[in-house]
């Protein structure tokens, strides 16, 4: 990795309005939990459903989305890619680079609200506010290795990303049996349902769940590097 560009990288994350998003993501999900805690009380089950449904189903891919496009996605967009391709860096250093910047995003604004909304609801009860936390942590990272390489494959990565996150991920990979198996939301649950027992459901086993896990980040991420060695820009285009 290089130093330079994680630097820039993060600065051009957090410096821009999708940085608003960040913080208003896990900001509802915060508020839920403190509201659902006054009103219901201690609830294992009411816990599992909020951290499953909303911070899994929705908020982890919706934020992997926003890094995971965002370190990449706009230098391609405007071109001034060009002048980062143009140092004496290798792409595959740009791009591990580039994703760590969005794996430790989506930790502090998905893994870590996840874990304090477990533990504003049922506390350390279950293992369910590590389990979530946990699961939300290797979710994030698959997403953003996934849509780190769709920004480099379309200029339409967002569109096409946010289609995948709400209607895959949220909708089918949370309720469609066999679309079940191929989502990243159920593979992360896996892990979840290791730490925090049999009440966690999800339709793939731990071994199944932990290999696609990294075969996706894996994967993604070396094409990533792949595709960014062969992309050639102008400062014209």
């Amino acid at each position: 990795m290089n130093a330079t560009v994680l630097r820039l990288s993060l600065r051009g994350l957090l410096g821009r309005r999708r940085a608003l998003l960040l913080l208003l993501l896990p900001g509802v999900l915060l508020l839920l939990a403190v509201v659902i805690r006054l009103l219901a009380g201690s609830d294992e089950g009411v816990t599992r459903t909020l951290l499953g449904a909303f911070a899994l189903g929705t908020l982890v891919p919706l934020l992997g989305l926003i890094t995971g496009t965002g370190v990449l996605g706009p230098e391609i967009d405007d071109g001034s890619v060009v002048y980062l391709l143009a140092k004496p860096i290798s792409r595959p250093v740009i791009v591990r680079s580039k994703l760590m910047v969005a794996i430790i995003a989506v930790t502090v604004f998905a893994a870590l609200p996840t874990l304090l909304a477990g533990l504003i609801m049922s506390g350390l009860a279950g293992g369910l506010a590590v389990g979530y936390a946990v699961g939300a942590l290797v979710a994030g990272v698959a997403y953003c290795a996934l849509f780190l390489l769709l920004s480099v494959l379309t200029r339409n990565a967002v569109i096409v990303g946010l289609l995948y996150a709400l209607i895959w991920e949220t909708v089918l990979g949370g309720y469609v049996p066999g679309a079940q198996k191929l989502s990243v939301q159920q593979w992360a649950l896996a892990v979840t349902r290791w730490i925090a027992g049999s009440e966690v459901r999800s339709a793939v086993g731990l071994p199944v769940g932990v290999v696609l896990l990294v075969v996706l980040f894996a994967g993604s991420t070396w094409y990533a590097g792949r595709r960014l060695s062969t992309l050639t820009l102008t400062s014209d285009e």
